[in-house]
C-alpha cells in the first residue's frame, strides 16, 4: 500500500504584486515530500527557496496551485508545520525554559505534561541545567539548540528550516547539523532546508532539489546514495562519493548562472 506523501507541492505558482508591478517568483512547482524525509532546497539568489518555504508554512497563499499537508490544503499557518529561522528570535526577558514552550503557550497546549517534555528536550539538545538561565547568557549555538527546542515542543510533523545554521562559526555549525540530524532520524521527523551551503545540503539530505531562477522553477532533483544518507553530517564529508555531489550541485548552479548571463545579454 503507498502511503500518501506527507507534503506535496502542486503546480505552485507565486507573484508577487507591489508599487512597481508584479514578478513571478516561482512557477509550476511539483514536489512530493515522504513522511521522514529530509529535503534541501539550493539555488542562486533569487530563485524562490524562501518564498517557497513560506507557502509551505501557510505564511501566505500561492497565487496559482496547493500546498497539500497529509493531503489536505495548507490554508494558513499549523502547528503541524514548525518553522526554525536563521535568527532565534528568543525573547531576551524570559527564561530559556520559557522561551522554548512558547508554541505551546500560544497553541494553549502549555501543560505540567508539555513543560516536561520541554526539560526533556533541552537536555537531549545538549542544555541540561540551562532551563533557569536567560538568552544573553547563552552563545549564539546554543541559542540556536533552544529555538530548536521551541520548534519541536510543539510535536510538529514537518520541520521548515530557513538557512538556521548560516549565522554560526564552521566548528559550531557543523555540530548543529549533526545534532539536528540525529535528532530528526529518531523522532521520524519530515524536514525541508533552505540553504545555500552546497555541502550541508548533501550531507543532510535524503534529496537535494536545485531551483532555477527566472522565475524560481525545480531545474534538478540529486537522489543522495544510501551509504551518504545515513551517515552523520560530519561523516557524510569524509566519504568518497561525498565530493562528486559537491560537484555536481556546484555545476548545476553554474549552469543556471551561464544561462542567466545569457538571457540577461
Amino acid at each position: 500500500m503507498n502511503q500518501k506523501p506527507v507534503l506535496e507541492l502542486q503546480q505552485l505558482t507565486h507573484v508577487y504584486i507591489n508599487d512597481k508591478g508584479a514578478s513571478l517568483a516561482v512557477e509550476n512547482i511539483d514536489l512530493k515530500v515522504e513522511r521522514g524525509e529530509f529535503i534541501s532546497l539550493v539555488g542562486p539568489s533569487g530563485c524562490g527557496k524562501t518564498t517557497v518555504l513560506s507557502l509551505l508554512a501557510g505564511l501566505f497563499l500561492p497565487t496559482k496551485g496547493r500546498v497539500l499537508l497529509n493531503g489536505a490544503a495548507v490554508t494558513g499557518p499549523s502547528p503541524k508545520l514548525g518553522y526554525m529561522l536563521q535568527q532565534d528570535y528568543l525573547f531576551p526577558w524570559r527564561s530559556i525554559k520559557e522561551n522554548a514552550a512558547i508554541g505551546l503557550e500560544i497553541s494553549g497546549r502549555k501543560s505540567k505534561k508539555g513543560m516536561q517534555q520541554v526539560e526533556s528536550l533541552l537536555d537531549e539538545l545538549g542544555l541540561p541545567d540551562s532551563g533557569q538561565k536567560y538568552p544573553q547568557e547563552l552563545s549564539g549555538g546554543m541559542r540556536q539548540r533552544v529555538a530548536l527546542a521551541r520548534t519541536l515542543a510543539t510535536e510538529p510533523e514537518v520541520l521548515l528550516l530557513d538557512e538556521p545554521f548560516s549565522a554560526l562559526d564552521l566548528h559550531i555549525k557543523l555540530q548543529l547539523e549533526d545534532l539536528v540530524h540525529q535528532t530528526l532520524k529518531r523522532l521520524d521527523k519530515t524536514a525541508v532546508l533552505v540553504t545555500h551551503d552546497l555541502a550541508e545540503a548533501a550531507a543532510m539530505s535524503d534529496r537535494v532539489i536545485v531551483l532555477g531562477r527566472n522565475p524560481g522553477h525545480i531545474r534538478s532533483e540529486l537522489v543522495i546514495p544510501p551509504d551518504i544518507r545515513t551517515a552523520s553530517p560530519m561523516e557524510a564529508r569524509k566519504l568518497p562519493g561525498f565530493q562528486a555531489l559537491f560537484d555536481y550541485l556546484w555545476q548545476e548552479l553554474e549552469k543556471d548562472n551561464r544561462e542567466g548571463d545569457l538571457s540577461d545579454g
